[in-house]
């Protein structure tokens, strides 16, 4: 399994986009996701390199596996 890294918050936010998730309001400098079958929003700061934990509790959130992520993410 190929193992996750910390990615850049623009590049978390375009995924988050691609799937699906809406950009609900702006706290300042954290972001509030929200996608229609997720039980709470995704929260991003808005500033420097996501770490791995966040991206892994963000997938649990979405429900999503690592290989899916990967996928999408690469072609970001």
């Amino acid at each position: 399994m190929p193992k996750l890294s910390p990615v850049h918050w623009k590049k978390f936010e375009r995924f988050l986009l691609k799937v699906g998730c809406v950009l609900k309001r702006q706290e300042s400098s954290h972001r509030v996701y929200w996608r229609h079958d997720v039980n709470r929003p995704i929260i991003v700061q808005a500033k420097g390199q996501r770490p791995v934990f966040i991206i892994l509790n963000n997938l649990r959130t979405l429900k999503m596996d690592r290989d899916e992520y990967l996928k999408i993410i690469d072609t970001l």
